[in-house]
């Protein structure tokens, strides 16, 4: 609950609770980081084997990077660092006030699909092995998908007003063709953008019926689709890396074969990251908790109404999860 609100729910003056709590109540004059909190924050004793390495918005567009310990699983323990930026050798520089002895521990650093990150992840943690996350692979497939899905949808969108505007000039009235499932193409194709990245097995009566009038009338659409859901079963496999590594070369000369110009962009990132993909298959892990600190981030920004004192809000932070 904000400071504000609790000062307001007792009959206080908010703003002068608010400078009590900071000067007198909070701490924060004991806190030995405040010189240099708005460059960066280290918790060197918060160094673990497995690291997840991400960028996060403070306010007004600032962007950090965040380094965070998996095994404290999102509470007390788990803020490593926060550093002001995404400069690679500014970042490298402050981690390396961590100490090498404490980064040499670290054995996996599991980052999303960014050279930076990568780049970081290498000088300052040299003993770790990097992971990099399956849902950002996965989400640049999903993307590519649904690129395809919007320029056809596109064109169903430019032949309907064709049709319109014969009509009009023909003074008859436009009536849409009606598809089995009771919904003209033009609505299938806008509803069609979670079925495309859902396995059919969870798919509903409705988004079933949806999906075959979609397939039945873009049958590389439902290529794209399958080779979509292929990567995900791959990933879902308890298999070993060398033996995902066979399969996912077989995944990606389907992909090539298929359409290597839309699909570029997938391949590329494949061909780029093809070791630190593998290594998910060794460690099994992701960056499910950064994602998850970074919404920690933002709601404590909520509560904040705002950052106002930035030094003041990473002290918080680091209160609660440093």
């Amino acid at each position: 609950m904000p400071i504000v609100t609790i000062a307001g729910l007792h009959g206080v003056n908010g703003r002068s609770f608010t400078r009590l709590y900071k000067e007198r109540l909070s701490g924060y004059r004991e806190w030995k980081q405040p010189a240099h909190a708005e460059e960066y924050v280290l918790h060197g004793s918060n160094i673990g084997e497995d690291l997840s390495i991400d960028e996060t918005s403070l306010s007004n567009g600032e962007v950090c990077t965040v380094v965070t310990n998996k095994a404290a699983k999102g509470r007390k323990g788990a803020l490593v660092a926060m550093v002001r930026g995404v400069a690679s050798d500014n970042v490298i520089e402050k981690l390396g006030l961590l100490g090498l002895s404490r980064r040499r521990k670290v054995k996996t650093v599991t980052a999303d699909l960014s050279g930076s990150m990568k780049y970081i992840a290498s000088k300052a943690f040299p003993s770790a092995q990097q992971v990099s996350d399956r849902f950002h692979v996965q989400q640049l497939m999903s993307r590519a998908i649904d690129d395809m899905r919007i320029e056809l949808r596109w064109d169903v969108i430019k032949a309907e007003n064709e049709r319109i505007r014969t009509c009009r000039q023909q003074k008859l009235q436009y009536r849409p063709k009606i598809e089995a499932n009771g919904e003209t193409l033009r609505q299938i194709m806008a509803r069609s953008k979670h079925i495309m990245t859902r396995d059919m097995s969870k798919w509903n009566d409705t988004q079933r019926k949806r999906a075959e009038i979609l397939f039945g009338r873009y049958p590389r659409l439902e290529t794209a689709y399958n080779l979509s859901m292929k990567l995900t079963g791959i990933y879902n496999e308890r298999i070993t890396a060398p033996v995902a590594r066979l399969k996912l070369a077989r995944w990606y000369d389907e992909l090539e074969r298929f359409d290597p110009v839309r699909f570029k962009t997938v391949i590329d990132t494949f061909t780029t990251h093809s070791d630190t993909i593998t290594n998910y298959f060794n460690y099994r892990l992701t960056n499910a908790s950064a994602e998850s600190f970074n919404a920690k981030i933002k709601d404590l920004r909520r509560q904040f109404r705002g950052i106002n004192d930035t030094a003041f809000f990473l002290f918080r932070l680091s209160a609660l999860y440093g």
